[in-house]
């Protein structure tokens, strides 16, 4: 008699069951792959098989569903790859698993410490991609502010304004024109380099058929600033339309100086430029351009249709969120944004080859080939899906077939063992 076989049996049967128990109790487990049992027969020179064996055990990497979390620091890959983490020990492993956490000191690392790494930026917010990944922090620094150096206006000027002969001095402008002394008006806040606030109002007079003439006025800030005039900031010439209503586009950007003192007076008719007062030794000399190219001259009511700049005040960090393409971005109490890395995925040829680590974990082995790695959505990287988890692949009624399948294949090897074990006893018998 043999028991060989059965025994075997047994022992496949309890792997599969095995098997089928993890994945159900892991059924839950955010980002989990289910696993299942191969089987192959043994043989040893002999017209019957001498039973059974567990010949690998295969991980299913079919995509989990994506459900809402409503949590922005928790990650979804939606597609094939897998996030790289740098474990406390400094071990790299992989993770299908995205629920991230920030420490006191800007780690982003998931439950068990492990610490997500991608492509980091610069100061300024510039993300360094296809260099080198490394372990992402986040800065909890303030961002400093700004100074305004670019002015976009557009704006269309009525063509049926009279013309103003008269045009108004520095000291006239910086004391604030009356309505008598301009065609039309309109103002934007800027930011010097202390990013203090400061009120531009520029001054439209026509001039002559198909001129204008800009002047600009610089008010508010800081107690003790000066207000500025700026006399005639089109380069020190009037800006004019073609016949049609279109800017001349030989005139289509303009300079103001902040440091120039022959252009610049304050209310009492001083000349100002840079030392000429206690307020301005404090502040940086600056240089805003103004873009017109939008403006238009048209029988129409002058009107403003956009005006933007480009400078802010500081700024303090309030709160960290992550985009689509894996950027981790600070945003700061004054509006402002700077990316403070990008997430990296990894890819594999073979994920099957991947060796379970456990902790939500895979490392890389010679089966699974070397990590690929680069930014979300290039080569056979998927998408990041912020505020969303992966739910385990688990697929519960399979599961429960499965069990029933494995208990029936056990129950049937049992009962082979029971019916030599008779026959055995009546050999004995006779």
């Amino acid at each position: 008699m043999s028991f060989s076989q059965a025994l075997s049996g047994l022992n496949a049967q309890q792997d599969k069951l095995g098997a089928v128990g993890n994945n159900i109790a892991n059924s839950q487990t955010v980002g989990f792959k289910s696993s299942s049992v191969q089987f192959a027969d043994v043989y040893a020179e002999s017209r019957i098989g001498l039973g059974t064996r567990t010949s690998s055990v295969l991980q299913n990497f079919n995509q989990g569903n994506i459900e809402s979390s409503n949590r922005n620091m928790d990650l979804a890959i939606a597609g094939e790859g897998f996030f790289r983490f740098q474990q406390p020990n400094g071990e790299i492993g992989y993770s299908r698993n995205g629920q991230l956490t920030m420490t006191a000191n800007g780690d982003l690392v998931n439950a068990q410490g492990a610490q997500i790494m991608g492509y980091p930026a610069d100061d300024q917010g510039n993300i360094q991609g296809g260099g080198d990944v490394e372990a992402l922090s986040v800065d909890a620094g303030d961002i400093a502010a700004s100074a305004t150096t670019e002015l976009d206006v557009s704006l269309n000027l009525d063509a049926e304004e009279e013309v103003l002969a008269a045009a108004p001095s520095a000291q006239e402008i910086a004391n604030g024109l009356d309505s008598s002394q301009y065609s039309y008006s309109t103002n934007g806040t800027i930011y010097d380099s202390q990013g203090n606030a400061r009120n531009l109002t520029m001054y439209f007079s026509k001039t002559a058929a198909n001129e204008w003439r800009v002047d600009a006025r610089m008010s508010g800030g800081p107690e003790g600033a000066p207000n500025y005039g700026f006399t005639n900031i089109a380069n020190g010439s009037n800006f004019g339309f073609t016949t049609d209503g279109r800017l001349n586009n030989n005139f289509n950007e303009f300079e103001i100086d902040l440091d120039a003192p022959n252009e610049i007076t304050d209310a009492d008719g001083n000349a100002l430029g840079a030392g000429a007062s206690e307020f301005n030794d404090t502040l940086t000399s600056q240089q805003i351009e103004i873009d017109f190219a939008n403006t238009t001259q048209f029988a129409n009511s002058s009107t403003v249709n956009d005006l933007s700049q480009n400078g802010y005040t500081s700024g303090s960090l309030v709160g960290v969120t992550i985009e689509d393409d894996g950027s981790i971005m600070r945003n700061y109490s004054n509006e402002e944004s700077r990316a403070a890395g990008q997430v990296a995925l990894v890819s594999f040829r073979n994920p099957e080859g991947l060796s379970p680590n456990g902790e939500n974990l895979w490392t890389a082995t010679g089966s699974s080939g070397q990590e690929l790695v680069g930014a979300p959505g290039t080569g056979q990287r998927g998408l990041i899906e912020p505020g969303a988890v992966e739910t385990s692949n688990v697929d519960m009624a399979a599961e429960l077939v499965d069990m029933i399948v494995a208990q029936r294949a056990y129950q049937a090897n049992s009962q082979t063992i029971s019916t030599q074990d008779e026959l055995l006893q009546t050999i004995i018998n006779l």
